[in-house]
């Protein structure tokens, strides 16, 4: 068991034991940093089991239920973290709204439903998180939002999804320079497509071969280059859109 680092960490998105979001807070805990999770629609039996498995670690758990489209999520969910641990200096806007969808099918209703979790819930956690730390003696605190590699090529029938993913790339660099001289770092990290809630064997199947290393990405691939992303020694990396994906070939 590692030392506590009396480091805070806040994670949006763990809703189930393959989650990306469960992977990073179990990668985080091992690290000695206690964790604040969001969640959605889950089992509370599964949620109460996964609370006390991190608290197992030697580090404090606590976790919310949130609807990330409540316009006033962001500000609950700080609130509620504050409360029941204090403030963290590390924020992961992992959580995401995802359907299918081309152009035939796009209509206000679903860019308003990507919109208001990838988007609005996402940029209110980040700016307010900033306006905290600024008035905490906290010295390094750390952004990190999850995008999906929608800059380095088409995907197609994912329009809304890639829209507001893209969004995310681009407030990512411009925060990132706003933040700065408060000692917060503010990454992105594209994942590529990983095995997580989502696959289905047939999607399997199709992907593989589009993997050079002969393996499709797993939650534990993401959760370790948060690992590194949230440590000390990433102090010098900012404004940037980390594409950790295995050499994923789209098309």
């Amino acid at each position: 068991m590692n030392d506590r680092q009396n480091k805070i960490a806040l994670i949006t998105g763990a809703s189930s034991d393959k989650d990306m979001g469960t992977a990073i807070c179990r990668k985080l805990a091992a690290e000695g940093i206690d964790i604040f999770f969001t969640h959605w629609k889950s089992n509370a039996d599964w949620i109460e089991k996964f609370q006390q498995e991190i608290r197992k670690m030697g580090v404090r758990c606590e976790n919310l239920q949130i609807d990330l489209s409540d316009s006033d999520a962001a500000f609950e969910i700080l609130d509620t973290v504050t409360q029941k641990l204090d403030l963290p200096s590390i924020l992961i806007n992992n959580a995401a709204h995802s359907t299918r969808g081309g152009y035939v099918e796009l209509n206000a209703k679903t860019l308003d439903e990507h919109y208001v979790v990838n988007m609005r819930s996402t940029f209110l956690l980040c700016v307010q998180f900033a306006r905290l730390f600024e008035k905490t003696n906290l010295d390094a605190g750390r952004i990190i939002n999850m995008t999906s590699g929608q800059d380095l090529g088409p995907m197609t029938g994912e329009l809304a999804y890639i829209a507001t993913k893209g969004a995310i790339s681009s407030f990512t660099r411009s925060l990132s320079q706003e933040l700065a001289p408060l000692g917060i770092t503010v990454n992105a990290v594209n994942p590529g497509p990983t095995d997580s809630t989502w696959m289905t064997d047939e999607i399997r199947k199709s992907l593989l071969p589009k993997f050079p290393m002969g393996r499709i990405g797993t939650p534990d691939d993401v959760a370790r280059i948060i690992k590194f992303l949230v440590s000390d020694e990433s102090e010098w990396i900012t404004g940037q859109i980390i594409h950790s994906e295995g050499g994923f070939m789209k098309g």
